[in-house]
């Protein structure tokens, strides 16, 4: 059935921090929006850890009641158990409560006018000449745009022709007991999490979440790290309910079309450096409000128009994205032996001392990742780099 004359602005496919995000600004626009939401709660199920930087809530100062605690140190652990405490004086980052914060920004969107259709599975998505039509269960709903924000691993991008991303990492993730934990800790170890790393990151005096990202069997590799954690009492049981979720590492090849922007994990737009989502999906849902209100005003939602909407979100973190996957890819080559002469090296010479003290930003890695390259340039041998990707300045991958 279709929902016969009634023709929305925007449609938004997906209740997420992005999605919510679009929905309240778009409201507050006073366009007549609809939120379209597969399952029953907004906030749920939870596949995120909630580390966000300072700059984030210095940006979008829509976290109060949602931050759980600061950040400012952490504990980094090489492959045979050595330690690097990093801290700064200042806070770095907050743990945010992610269910409440979606939470609370839809209840933000709603309040603005925006309407939600909760348990509602988005199916399909077809362009027409003067709407976009999008089947919902058996209903036809018809807006004049629509916002793909709905995670990843949705079919809607392939199927509207934005292609998939070039490579993805699945991550694995529980909620356990603990005491006395306040740091974040980072475990690098390439036999646990090949290719990336695991994380215990206590939420509050009691709770914590620890997780990791593999290719293969997260969940199997998971309950090890969880076994070895309460081996050393830092959790109470290894046994806990694990939730998984995937990770793009790469952007889609095209963001829009007609009519139509993909906006958040949907899009790919996810720091391949540690996965977060949640900053970049809020800066490029901004560029995606500008250019839906700019294709308002001008009575115009060809695909020339919308085609601003992927060259201003590359302009904001284009090279962040290629310079992070760059980084991923030298890492994802390194042994645990490698591992451990970095971990040598920076201690040794001070390295992360002298990163600290620099303007590195916590949510933009492509600094760090050219000094903290430039620093260990001396002994790239022993890691099999080229010698063409240190020096002042990193090569891009294209």
């Amino acid at each position: 059935m279709k929902d016969m004359g009634r023709l929305y602005d925007a449609i938004i496919i997906g209740a997420g921090a992005a999605g919510n995000y679009l929905a309240y600004r778009l409201a507050g626009l006073g366009y007549e929006v609809l939120v379209v939401e597969e399952h029953e709660e907004v906030g749920q199920p939870v596949n995120c850890t909630g580390i966000i930087g300072a700059e984030c809530v210095e940006r979008f100062p829509l976290f109060e009641g949602t931050v759980l605690r600061e950040v400012s140190s952490a504990r980094l652990f090489s492959p045979s158990g050595s330690e690097l405490r990093v801290s700064r004086d200042s806070v770095q980052a907050f743990i945010i409560d992610r269910a409440a914060f979606d939470r609370a920004l839809a209840e933000r969107a709603q309040l603005e006018g925006a309407q939600y259709l909760l348990g509602c599975r988005a199916e399909d998505v077809e362009i027409r000449d003067e709407a976009i039509r999008v089947k919902v269960e058996g209903r036809i709903l018809e807006g004049k745009t629509v916002v793909v924000a709905s995670g990843f691993g949705s079919p809607l991008p392939q199927k509207l022709g934005m292609g998939r991303s070039g490579d993805l990492v699945m991550g694995a993730q529980v909620e356990v007991s603990t005491d006395g934990l306040w740091e974040v800790e980072v475990y690098f170890d390439q036999e646990m999490t090949p290719g990336f790393f695991a994380w215990l990151v206590p939420t509050s005096q009691k709770r914590a979440l620890v997780g990791l990202f593999s290719r293969r069997n997260p969940g199997a590799q998971l309950k090890e790290l969880l076994s070895r954690l309460a081996f050393q009492g830092k959790i109470a049981t290894p046994q806990a309910q694990i939730t998984y979720g995937g990770i793009p590492l790469r952007p889609l090849p095209q963001t829009y079309q007609s009519r139509v922007v993909a906006v958040g994990d949907a899009a790919g737009q996810v720091k391949p450096t540690t996965g977060g989502g949640v900053y970049y999906g809020l800066l490029c849902a901004e560029v995606a409000v500008t250019t839906l209100h700019g294709a308002f005003a001008a009575g115009d939602f060809s695909e020339a128009l919308f085609s601003r909407y992927q060259r201003r979100w590359k302009r904001k973190i284009g090279k962040e994205l290629r310079l992070g996957y760059l980084a991923r890819q030298l890492y994802e080559r390194l042994s645990n032996r490698q591992i451990d002469q970095i971990f040598h090296i920076v201690e040794s010479r001070g390295i992360h001392e002298a990163l600290l003290k620099s303007d590195l930003s916590f949510d933009w890695h492509s600094k760090a990742i050219q000094e903290g390259l430039k620093h260990l340039g001396p002994w790239r041998h022993l890691f099999g780099w080229r010698e063409n990707i240190f020096g002042g300045r990193l090569r891009e991958s294209r």
